[in-house]
């Protein structure tokens, strides 16, 4: 059974946009530590079957790639709540990534939202 979601740029506002944890690995087939990553990705994803764990396929998915900067890959995005909470490059250990959902999950996503709506008047302020 598959345990993550191939995200196209036809599906990608439906797939990110759902409430609750949404993790997005952006990867592609010739890229050594994505293959690497790919099965502890799949693994923690059978582990966690609340949250939805998304794929994009770099190569096929150039537009999403262009439109989200992505520079490195594999690149690994946490959305909770339709809100980007996570954004790096780089090849997770599984113990690495259990513990980054473990605080995704502990997130106060009111304080989080209190905080961006601050950055964001404080940016429009120096505008």
């Amino acid at each position: 059974m598959k345990t993550t979601v191939d995200i196209t740029e036809a599906n990608f506002k439906d797939v990110v946009e759902k409430d609750g944890i949404v993790l997005v690995d952006w990867w592609a087939p010739w890229c050594g530590p994505c293959r690497i990553f790919g099965p502890t990705y799949e693994k923690v994803a059978a582990k966690n079957t609340d949250i939805t764990f998304g794929k994009v396929n770099t190569e096929d998915e150039q537009g999403l790639a262009g439109a989200f900067d992505i520079r490195s890959i594999p690149t690994l995005m946490i959305l909770r709540d339709k809100v980007l909470v996570f954004s790096q490059p780089g090849a997770l250990p599984e113990a690495a990534l259990e513990d980054l959902i473990r605080q995704v999950r502990a997130l106060d996503m009111e304080k989080v939202r209190a905080e961006i709506a601050e950055q964001e008047k404080k940016a429009q302020a120096t505008a």
